[in-house]
């Protein structure tokens, strides 16, 4: 089978396409025929680690935590999915040398492998995984929120996520939304507006207007429930103007900078939480519960992908996972996919 694989970190560069035998699943084990395989920002981080050519935990890796396909076959005591059934994969590279999606065959664990509903592509299937369940994480953390999202769970509440048009923030809009949430967003300018709108936000704010934050307290005089946070240390400040009494601000990454200065005083007077997402290290039932969820939303159409939705695609095919990888590492804005095999 057509496999990518990298032995050292790097640039795209280092991402090698080679021929190797398609291996059978172990016990807890499925094996996915990919037909999709998404790149995200921890796909190219992980590939270039803290400086190049530093040694692998393993001889080589593949790559790419996301995708979707058709389980070709299982391993004992697998009963979540089933021989033909389509599905979307989450962490297929977690700890696992051979288990990404810039493959035509993966074999990971069963909790990884979820069914993809039956209204759902395989493009939508690609594109969930660590975007979705950090989106859908972050909307779950709030004291005051729910626990699981649904049609209602977020009645009333008002949502802010910082930067609408990256694929966590374009999740988290679709995932509030669907849940009843107001939905405002932060972006850098028109264009990105437009995709957040296209998405389903309610109010689409630039973030570099000095008067930002009396525009989210118009819309929530008594500030935002929950802030969606992929930027905490640029937005520390305007986190504090606008987050309620009790109010939680979830960070997903740390766009901007890896420190940030917080006012004590300011904070507990108002009992904010801040709460951290890696979804590396959220646990099984999170994903497990994520998952559920966001099939959910999926069968209701509240995750539709393309421009018209807010997220542009683009595509490349395996050879060519390279270009991925560097389009992804240039900041694009959209998902970019690999076409690996035909569904």
């Amino acid at each position: 089978m057509k496999t990518i694989v990298y032995r050292e970190t790097g640039d795209p560069s280092v991402l090698q396409l080679v021929d190797r035998p398609v291996s059978d699943p172990g016990a807890g084990e499925v094996r996915v025929r990919i037909v999709v395989s998404g790149v995200n920002p921890t796909d190219w981080k992980s590939r270039r680690g803290s400086a190049p050519g530093e040694p692998l935990a393993f001889a080589d890796v593949v790559p790419n935590q996301d995708g979707a396909g058709v389980v070709d076959a299982v391993g004992s005591g697998v009963s979540n999915v089933a021989v033909g059934d389509r599905v979307w994969l989450a962490l297929a590279a977690y700890q696992r040398a051979q288990g990404g999606t810039a493959q035509e065959y993966a074999v990971l664990p069963a909790d990884h492998v979820f069914l993809l509903p039956t209204p759902a592509s395989f493009d939508q299937g690609a594109s969930l995984g660590v975007p979705a369940i950090t989106a859908y994480r972050a909307l779950t953390v709030a004291e005051d929120g729910p626990r699981r999202l649904h049609p209602g769970a977020l009645d009333g509440k008002i949502v802010l996520v910082a930067g609408g048009a990256g694929a966590v923030g374009h999740a988290a809009i679709q995932l509030a939304g669907w849940a009843g949430a107001t939905v405002i967003t932060t972006v850098s300018g028109p264009e990105k507006g437009a995709l957040a709108t296209a998405a389903g936000a309610h109010h689409v704010l630039i973030y570099t207007d000095s008067d930002v934050a009396d525009e989210i307290r118009r819309i929530a005089p008594d500030g935002v429930d929950l802030i969606v946070e992929v930027a905490p240390a640029q937005n520390s400040t305007l986190d504090l103007a606008v987050i309620r009494n009790r109010g939680s601000i979830a960070v997903y990454a740390n766009n901007g900078g890896d420190e940030m200065t917080l006012d004590v005083r300011k904070h507990f007077s108002l009992n904010v939480r801040y709460q951290f997402v890696l979804l590396y290290t959220v646990g099984a039932e999170v994903v497990l519960q994520a998952a559920a969820g966001i099939n959910e939303a999926l069968v209701d159409g509240a995750l539709a992908i393309g421009a018209d939705a807010g997220l542009p695609l683009h595509r490349f095919d395996l050879a060519h996972t390279a270009g991925a990888h560097a389009l992804v590492e240039s900041g694009v804005t959209g998902k970019v996919l690999i076409d690996v095999s035909a569904g």
